[in-house]
């Protein structure tokens, strides 16, 4: 339900009673992930629990929960004979709770506390990520407005005022700061995301290696492959050790064959999520096996 959270409680807000199903299991193939939501108030959807699959048979279901108020679990799969005819032809099982969306769940979204959806399945709120940018330029704003689709929250530091304003950069955090001077304040875990854009030759080097001594899961850096070639030889000329350099993503970016500033930020964030899930980045036409991972959000 965190997923769409905020456009229950805007329905909510707005008088709307609702209905949520929610998947809770999922065996084999599905074109979703457990823990997905979707939301049914008698019109309207908010959400989709499976890509197209299936939710003409849940909003039906959803009308029945509308109507009674009572709990429903409904279930399809391969073996169903309802399975292909409302559409979950990719081969798996998915199991969905239906239920009112209550003042009690409303609270937990609005706390974000955990939900138990059901006896034995817990959803936990989101884990934030924040992405930090460094450089006032076209690329990094196109990167924070990407990576706030993706539910980052963005920080852009750049020591320029006139290149730093909230215009160019809405949604995120605008720090006029030295950089290194502010990253020594920042706080840094190991979900944070450090992207250096700025390549600026009187801070590019310390930056970096702050970033690399800190516990940021990501460090990457823009620049050509001599940017780079210069950027670690004056890594290893401060003592920076070679497993520490080993960390740093630059030039960053996966080779998407991209050039405008939004396919570059597509290409940054592409690499972000495949190291965050450790997954190999190739085609899913070249690889075998289950396509979606199970969400880490739930138990």
């Amino acid at each position: 339900m965190f997923e769409i959270a905020d456009r229950l409680l805007a329905a909510v807000a707005a008088g709307s009673r609702l209905a949520v199903a929610t998947a809770v299991s999922i065996d084999g193939s599905a074109p979703r992930t457990v823990g997905t939501s979707m939301a049914f108030d008698g019109m309207s959807v908010i959400g989709s629990i499976a890509g197209g699959c299936v939710e003409g048979a849940v909003v039906d279901t959803c009308e029945l929960v509308l109507a009674d108020g009572v709990t429903r679990t409904v279930e399809y799969g391969v073996s169903d004979e309802t399975a292909y005819s409302v559409g979950l032809t990719c081969g798996g099982r998915l199991r969905i709770q239906v239920q009112l969306l209550t003042d009690d769940l409303v609270e937990a979204l609005r706390t974000r506390r955990e939900i138990e959806v059901c006896s034995g399945f817990t959803e936990r709120p989101p884990v934030e990520r924040h992405l930090i940018v460094f450089g006032a330029m076209e690329f990094s704003a196109a990167l924070s407005t990407a990576a706030q689709v993706l539910g980052y929250r963005v920080t852009v530091c750049d020591p320029r005022p006139l290149f730093m304003t909230p215009e160019r950069f809405p949604g995120a955090d605008v720090i006029v700061a030295w950089p290194t001077a502010w990253f020594e304040t920042a706080e840094v875990d190991a979900r944070t995301v450090i992207c250096v854009l700025s390549h600026d030759a009187r801070f590019d080097a310390e930056l970096v290696a702050l970033a690399l001594a800190s516990p940021a899961g990501f460090v990457g850096a823009m620049g050509s492959r001599r940017t780079h070639d210069r950027r670690v030889a004056s890594l290893r000329e401060r003592g920076v050790a070679e497993e520490s350099i080993a960390r740093l993503r630059s030039p960053i970016g996966l080779d998407l064959g991209g050039s405008t500033v939004e396919e570059t930020a597509v290409a940054i964030l592409a690499e972000v999520i495949a190291a965050r899930s450790g997954a190999s980045a190739l085609p899913l036409s070249a690889t075998s096996g289950t396509i979606h991972r199970l969400s880490l959000l739930v138990e």
